[in-house]
């Protein structure tokens, strides 16, 4: 497949089909225990499209990771564009959560796949600061939160939410987290103190 080739509409259907298998797989836990080649049978083509759309397991796993990542920064962008400044980014953080909480079986795999290829995730990474970064700056400018503060600050935390999802309290936690974050971020009022 040459890269900016545009993909006849079967091919894209075919390439769907296995990214949305991926997921499901993923979102399941169940990535390791299926054969590479389960992959094709489940999402209904033959293993010759599987092997030409993602010729390893870890390319699979890198192309669902990057369309996570793009959706992710597409919902900041629409978010953004619809509320105020300092709700979207509130929106955004909170729907991190549901979104970690949602895809755990996904951040287990990529984890696992790549604890010795960390360049791998380093894309959307920075995808993903800039589009907080983003959000932060457009509520800096609003004047609804501090100026101090940058989004690494909260990129920071979300990665702790991440990183902590194995805790009992899991969910309750990171909601307090996020909750924490954003009463941090909040500009104080004038006269109080």
């Amino acid at each position: 497949m040459t890269a900016g080739k545009p993909l006849r509409a079967d091919a894209q259907r075919k390439r769907e089909a296995l990214l949305a298998t991926a997921r499901e797989v993923f979102d399941a836990g169940g990535f390791f225990d299926l054969r590479f080649d389960d992959f094709a049978r489940l999402a209904g083509v033959g293993t010759g499209t599987l092997y030409r759309h993602f010729p390893t397991r870890e390319a699979l796993a890198e192309a669902v990771y990057h369309g996570e990542v793009a959706a992710l920064c597409d919902r900041a962008r629409q978010l953004q564009a619809t509320l105020p400044a300092a709700e979207a980014l509130a929106t955004f953080l909170r729907g991190m959560v549901d979104h970690i909480a949602a895809h755990e079986g996904l951040a287990r795999t990529l984890a696992t796949l790549w604890a010795d290829r960390s360049g791998a995730l380093a894309e959307g990474s920075r995808a993903l600061e800039q589009a907080v970064t983003d959000l932060v700056a457009a509520a800096v400018q609003d004047g609804a939160i501090r100026d101090d503060v940058d989004a690494g600050a909260v990129m920071m935390a979300l990665h702790g939410i991440g990183a902590a999802h194995d805790r009992p309290n899991w969910r309750a936690e990171a909601d307090g987290v996020i909750t924490l974050v954003l009463d941090g971020l909040r500009r104080p009022h004038a006269g109080s103190g």
